[in-house]
Protein backbone atom coordinates (compact mmCIF):
# COMPACT_ATOMS: atom_id res chain seq x y z
CA UNK A 1 0.00 0.00 0.00
CA UNK A 2 1.14 3.46 -0.70
CA UNK A 3 0.04 6.43 1.31
CA UNK A 4 0.27 10.12 1.14
CA UNK A 5 1.37 12.01 4.12
CA UNK A 6 -0.83 14.32 6.38
CA UNK A 7 0.09 16.38 9.25
CA UNK A 8 -1.73 14.18 11.42
CA UNK A 9 -1.06 11.87 14.07
CA UNK A 10 -0.60 8.44 12.13
CA UNK A 11 -0.90 6.15 14.79
CA UNK A 12 -4.16 5.42 16.41
CA UNK A 13 -4.05 6.19 19.79
CA UNK A 14 -6.25 5.03 23.16
CA UNK A 15 -9.46 6.53 23.34
CA UNK A 16 -12.89 5.72 24.76
CA UNK A 17 -13.26 2.26 22.64
CA UNK A 18 -10.14 1.06 23.14
CA UNK A 19 -10.26 1.33 27.27
CA UNK A 20 -13.54 -0.41 26.73
CA UNK A 21 -12.36 -2.91 25.02
CA UNK A 22 -9.10 -3.37 27.24
CA UNK A 23 -11.35 -3.60 30.30
CA UNK A 24 -13.64 -5.92 28.85
CA UNK A 25 -10.74 -8.27 27.99
CA UNK A 26 -8.76 -8.03 30.77
CA UNK A 27 -12.05 -9.27 32.44
CA UNK A 28 -12.49 -12.60 30.66
CA UNK A 29 -9.39 -13.59 29.35
CA UNK A 30 -7.61 -15.87 32.05
CA UNK A 31 -3.74 -16.44 30.61
CA UNK A 32 -2.91 -18.63 27.49
CA UNK A 33 -1.91 -17.42 24.06
CA UNK A 34 -3.85 -13.61 22.88
CA UNK A 35 -3.62 -11.79 19.72
CA UNK A 36 -4.66 -8.09 19.19
CA UNK A 37 -5.00 -7.63 16.07
CA UNK A 38 -4.80 -4.21 14.62
CA UNK A 39 -2.74 -3.63 17.45
CA UNK A 40 -2.03 0.27 16.88
CA UNK A 41 0.24 1.63 19.65
CA UNK A 42 -0.45 -1.27 21.60
CA UNK A 43 -2.53 -0.19 24.35
CA UNK A 44 -5.24 -3.10 24.59
CA UNK A 45 -2.33 -5.74 24.38
CA UNK A 46 -0.68 -4.45 26.81
CA UNK A 47 -3.33 -3.72 29.15
CA UNK A 48 -4.67 -7.51 28.71
CA UNK A 49 -0.91 -8.66 28.93
CA UNK A 50 -0.52 -6.50 32.40
CA UNK A 51 -3.59 -7.34 34.13
CA UNK A 52 -4.02 -11.43 32.77
CA UNK A 53 -0.55 -12.55 32.33
CA UNK A 54 -1.43 -13.83 29.21
CA UNK A 55 0.91 -14.60 26.56
CA UNK A 56 0.29 -11.31 24.00
CA UNK A 57 1.46 -10.52 20.32
CA UNK A 58 -0.12 -7.82 17.84
CA UNK A 59 -0.89 -7.67 14.96
CA UNK A 60 -0.92 -4.72 12.79
CA UNK A 61 -0.30 -3.10 8.74
CA UNK A 62 1.41 -0.17 9.53
CA UNK A 63 4.79 -0.05 10.10
CA UNK A 64 4.45 2.94 12.29
CA UNK A 65 1.67 1.41 14.17
CA UNK A 66 4.46 -1.98 14.74
CA UNK A 67 7.09 0.49 15.66
CA UNK A 68 4.34 1.91 18.24
CA UNK A 69 3.59 -1.06 19.93
CA UNK A 70 7.14 -2.39 20.19
CA UNK A 71 7.82 0.83 21.96
CA UNK A 72 5.44 0.29 24.23
CA UNK A 73 7.35 -3.56 24.69
CA UNK A 74 4.09 -4.88 23.12
CA UNK A 75 5.27 -8.15 20.90
CA UNK A 76 4.10 -7.53 17.35
CA UNK A 77 4.29 -9.27 14.23
CA UNK A 78 3.29 -6.62 10.63
CA UNK A 79 0.59 -8.47 8.69
CA UNK A 80 -2.92 -8.29 7.64
CA UNK A 81 -5.56 -8.92 10.49
CA UNK A 82 -5.14 -12.64 11.50
CA UNK A 83 -2.98 -13.49 8.34
CA UNK A 84 0.61 -14.06 10.31
CA UNK A 85 -0.98 -15.98 12.61
CA UNK A 86 -0.99 -20.14 13.27
CA UNK A 87 -3.78 -21.42 15.82
CA UNK A 88 -4.98 -22.07 18.02
CA UNK A 89 -5.04 -19.16 20.38
CA UNK A 90 -6.76 -18.44 23.66
CA UNK A 91 -8.22 -15.12 22.76
CA UNK A 92 -8.35 -12.17 20.12
CA UNK A 93 -9.09 -9.16 20.66
CA UNK A 94 -10.23 -6.41 17.89
CA UNK A 95 -10.84 -2.62 17.98
CA UNK A 96 -11.62 -2.19 14.29
CA UNK A 97 -12.09 0.70 12.26
CA UNK A 98 -15.48 0.43 12.29
CA UNK A 99 -16.79 3.77 11.12
CA UNK A 100 -18.88 4.49 7.93
CA UNK A 101 -16.80 6.20 5.31
CA UNK A 102 -17.14 7.31 1.81
CA UNK A 103 -14.45 6.20 -0.36
CA UNK A 104 -14.02 9.44 -2.09
CA UNK A 105 -13.47 11.31 1.17
CA UNK A 106 -10.85 8.98 2.08
CA UNK A 107 -6.77 10.36 2.67
CA UNK A 108 -5.51 7.32 2.04
CA UNK A 109 -2.79 7.25 4.78
CA UNK A 110 -2.14 4.90 7.55
CA UNK A 111 -4.50 6.80 10.04
CA UNK A 112 -7.74 6.63 7.68
CA UNK A 113 -6.61 3.23 7.22
CA UNK A 114 -7.08 3.04 11.14
CA UNK A 115 -10.21 5.01 11.32
CA UNK A 116 -12.37 3.59 7.88
CA UNK A 117 -14.56 0.97 7.74
CA UNK A 118 -15.46 1.31 4.57
CA UNK A 119 -18.96 2.40 3.05
CA UNK A 120 -20.74 0.34 5.57
CA UNK A 121 -18.37 0.42 8.62
CA UNK A 122 -17.33 -3.81 8.06
CA UNK A 123 -14.15 -3.32 5.69
CA UNK A 124 -11.87 -5.38 8.05
CA UNK A 125 -14.45 -6.50 10.16
CA UNK A 126 -15.72 -9.10 7.64
CA UNK A 127 -12.34 -11.04 6.42
CA UNK A 128 -11.55 -10.70 10.11
CA UNK A 129 -14.94 -12.84 11.37
CA UNK A 130 -14.38 -14.84 8.02
CA UNK A 131 -10.64 -16.41 9.39
CA UNK A 132 -11.39 -16.26 13.10
CA UNK A 133 -12.11 -19.42 13.20
CA UNK A 134 -8.69 -21.00 11.85
CA UNK A 135 -6.91 -19.60 14.99
CA UNK A 136 -9.57 -19.73 17.76
CA UNK A 137 -9.16 -22.52 20.20
CA UNK A 138 -11.95 -24.98 20.48
CA UNK A 139 -12.84 -22.91 24.00
CA UNK A 140 -11.04 -19.68 22.89
CA UNK A 141 -13.21 -16.19 22.66
CA UNK A 142 -12.75 -13.36 20.61
CA UNK A 143 -13.29 -9.63 21.74
CA UNK A 144 -14.79 -7.38 19.27
CA UNK A 145 -15.31 -3.77 19.45
CA UNK A 146 -18.33 -2.60 17.23
CA UNK A 147 -20.23 0.55 17.03
CA UNK A 148 -24.20 0.98 16.33
CA UNK A 149 -22.98 3.05 13.32
CA UNK A 150 -21.97 -0.56 12.10
CA UNK A 151 -24.97 -2.44 12.07
CA UNK A 152 -24.14 -4.63 15.45
CA UNK A 153 -27.13 -6.84 13.80
CA UNK A 154 -25.46 -7.72 10.38
CA UNK A 155 -22.02 -8.45 12.52
CA UNK A 156 -23.88 -10.92 14.10
CA UNK A 157 -24.78 -12.39 11.29
CA UNK A 158 -21.56 -12.61 10.25
CA UNK A 159 -20.62 -13.93 13.12
CA UNK A 160 -23.22 -17.20 12.85
CA UNK A 161 -22.33 -17.58 8.94
CA UNK A 162 -18.79 -18.49 10.16
CA UNK A 163 -20.04 -21.40 12.63
CA UNK A 164 -19.48 -19.02 15.31
CA UNK A 165 -21.82 -17.44 18.53
CA UNK A 166 -21.65 -13.82 19.73
CA UNK A 167 -22.85 -12.28 23.11
CA UNK A 168 -22.60 -8.42 23.78
CA UNK A 169 -20.93 -8.24 26.94
CA UNK A 170 -20.22 -4.75 27.43
CA UNK A 171 -21.61 -1.12 25.84
CA UNK A 172 -20.89 2.50 26.37
CA UNK A 173 -23.29 5.06 24.52
CA UNK A 174 -22.00 8.47 23.25
CA UNK A 175 -23.93 10.95 21.64
CA UNK A 176 -23.70 9.37 18.18
CA UNK A 177 -23.53 6.18 18.93
CA UNK A 178 -23.02 2.86 21.04
CA UNK A 179 -20.05 1.18 21.30
CA UNK A 180 -20.49 -2.58 22.03
CA UNK A 181 -18.18 -5.54 22.78
CA UNK A 182 -19.06 -8.73 21.21
CA UNK A 183 -17.40 -12.30 23.29
CA UNK A 184 -17.20 -14.14 19.85
CA UNK A 185 -16.85 -18.22 20.70
CA UNK A 186 -17.69 -21.34 18.77
CA UNK A 187 -21.17 -21.80 18.59
CA UNK A 188 -21.39 -24.50 21.28
CA UNK A 189 -19.30 -22.75 23.66
CA UNK A 190 -21.95 -19.52 24.38
CA UNK A 191 -22.20 -18.40 27.90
Amino acid sequence: MTFRDRATEQVYQPAEDSDLLARVAADGIDGGRVVDVGTGSGYVAARVAEATGADVVGTDLSPLAVRAARERGVPVVRGDLLEPIRGPVQAVTFNPPYLPTDPDAEWDDWMEHALSGGPDGRRLIDPFLDDLPRVLAPAGRAYLLVSTLTGVDGVRERVRENGLAADGVAEESFPFETLVVLEITHGNQTK
